[in-house]
């Protein structure tokens, strides 16, 4: 599995960092951390078998993607494992999403999951997964008291294999 991804201004990503930390310590779940999963938003998640037919199609938009800001707004859970953060779905991330899904879709190898596809995404940053429901409890505590709305300026666009994370390809954004 990769995950084409976009990363943040250094200020948001220690806030995030930090949320995702203080909920580690609380809940007992360490997962983001031993993966070393950095504070990201995936826009696209595919199956292939090689990553380098995906590395020309990624690297096409480089230049062409500019960054923005977003506003993180509220957190919640997929359940039943999973805490996140979401920001405003606005039309900057309805067109990142949009041109993702465009230069991947000619790609025959590869399969987009069907929950990061344009118009069936939820936009959101992980903070904790694999929690049981007591860890979900105690993490959910971190957040109710700890987050606030915030703005993050979306500065990197990347490319990255996960369990554990690691970079593939990683560019700035045009600012």
């Amino acid at each position: 599995m990769y995950l084409v991804s976009v990363y943040f201004d250094k200020a948001s990503t220690k806030k995030i960092q930090t949320l995702i930390n203080q909920i580690a310590i609380t809940s007992g779940n360490y997962y983001m951390i031993e993966k070393q999963v950095p504070p990201h938003m995936t826009l696209s998640a595919i199956e292939t078998r090689n990553v380098d037919i995906l590395i020309p199609a990624i690297k096409q938009l480089e230049g062409k993607l500019h960054s923005e800001t977003i506003q993180f707004v509220t957190v919640g859970q997929l359940f039943p494992y999973v805490l996140y953060t979401m920001p405003v779905l606005n039309a900057y991330l309805q067109d990142l999403s949009l041109q993702i899904s465009n230069v991947i879709s000619d790609i025959s190898e590869a399969t987009v999951s069907k929950y990061y596809r344009p118009q069936s995404w939820l936009p959101h940053v992980t903070l904790a997964k694999t929690l049981s429901k007591e860890e979900m409890q105690r993490a959910f505590s971190v957040v109710q008291e700890r987050f606030s709305v915030f703005q993050a300026q979306v500065t990197e666009l990347g490319l990255a294999k996960v369990n554990p994370h690691n970079d593939v390809l990683r560019f700035n954004l045009v600012c």
